[in-house]
């Protein structure tokens, strides 16, 4: 039933989005609030998670006697899992919680039968902006966070392992094939599609008062970690064998 309602949305989400007229400056200022508004946070992250593989690369490596490929580990796990997945969870605990807690607390007041009432949308008004603009700007703040955690890998390859910085980036450039950034930065657009749909669908039905719109936000965020992370095991299965 949950996914029914979900994917009904979704359908009708699509079905007045592709009808004008369109709202072009509501998605703009959702993806300010998604993207820019998310990118103090997602770069924190991103920093120090760049810095911690670079530690626990040189661990590993070390062993071995090749520390000097430790630009090559770090850029391809914030390239092809990390970094899409940590920015897409961040997101749904910031971005998704925000959508359901706004819809949510326009249902239990009735804004939205308003919005009826007055002729409008809802949908329309409420759902496709926040969709699209997560399906933009995922994908952008997660190239950012990529480059901000190799930045972090750098910082600690060259000031704590003595790694040269030119063979850092040489070796990762040298690696990093296409199909890893494509497969890594693809992925966030499914991953923004979830957390937008979730939270509009969440706040849509959100019954209960302020405790109900409680309930929703914590649901949200669950669902959506839970699904970013089963998505992401079937979308790599399928970039693996392209």
């Amino acid at each position: 039933m949950y996914v029914g309602g979900a994917s009904r949305l979704l359908f009708e989400a699509i079905y007045y989005g592709i009808r004008p007229p369109y709202q072009l400056r509501l998605i703009l200022q959702e993806i300010e609030s998604i993207g820019i508004q998310s990118l103090t946070v997602v770069n924190v992250i991103a920093l120090f998670t760049g810095m911690v593989l670079a530690l626990q690369t040189a661990y590993a490596l070390s062993r071995f006697g090749a520390k000097g490929f430790i630009g090559v580990v770090v850029a391809l796990s914030l390239v092809r899992e990390i970094g899409p997945v940590f920015t897409g969870i961040m997101v749904a605990g910031r971005v998704g919680s925000g959508i359901t807690a706004e819809i949510g607390s326009m249902k239990v007041t009735e804004q939205i039968d308003a919005i009826r009432v007055m002729g409008a949308n809802p949908v329309k008004r409420l759902v496709i902006p926040k969709l699209v603009a997560s399906i933009i700007a995922l994908p952008l703040l997660t190239v950012v966070a990529i480059a901000i955690g190799i930045v972090g890998g750098l910082f600690i390859s060259v000031m704590e392992l003595q790694v040269n910085s030119y063979y850092y980036f040489t070796t990762i450039l040298d690696t990093i094939a296409l199909q890893d950034v494509a497969s890594g930065i693809g992925k966030t657009a499914f991953f923004g599609l979830i957390i937008a749909i979730i939270g509009c669908y969440q706040g849509m039905t959100t019954k209960g008062g302020t405790v109900g719109v409680g309930r929703a936000t914590t649901t949200t965020v669950v669902v959506s970690s839970i699904l970013i992370l089963v998505t992401d095991f079937f979308l790599t299965k399928i970039f693996l064998m392209l």
